[in-house]
This record gives structure tokens, sequence and C-alpha cells, in this order.
């Protein structure tokens, strides 16, 4: 079973590929550092809630949506 940390990562990559934007992108819209994005979508580290918001807010989606 997967870690909420790969969920995330999973979702996350799988939302802004459906946007067809690039990571660099993301970061732009979400005022977050473009490694930042990376990592995360690599589960190298667990996201924190104002990041989350951050990307949701960018994805067009609800938190909840990125951690189910």
């Amino acid at each position: 079973m997967a870690s909420v940390t790969e969920r995330v990562a999973a979702r996350v990559k799988q939302l802004r590929a459906k946007r067809g934007i690039s990571q660099e992108t993301l970061a732009e819209e979400t005022g977050l550092n473009r490694l930042t994005i990376t990592r995360l979508e690599a589960a190298a580290h667990p996201p924190n809630v104002e990041t989350l918001e951050k990307i949701a807010r960018a994805l067009q989606v609800t938190v909840a949506a990125l951690v189910k």
C-alpha cells in the first residue's frame, strides 16, 4: 500500500500532466521552487499543508483531491 506521500506525489504529477503544464509552470503558479515540485512528485519528502493548499489552488482542485 502506498504511503500518503506517494499518493500525493502521484496525484500531483497526474493532475499537472492532465493540465498540460510543466513543473516549472506549476512552480511559478504556486510561488514554490521548481525543485520543491520535483521532490514532491518524487515522494522525496512529505508536503506540508501550506504547500498542498498552493498546489491545489494552482491545479484547481481541493486539497482532499490531492490526497485521495
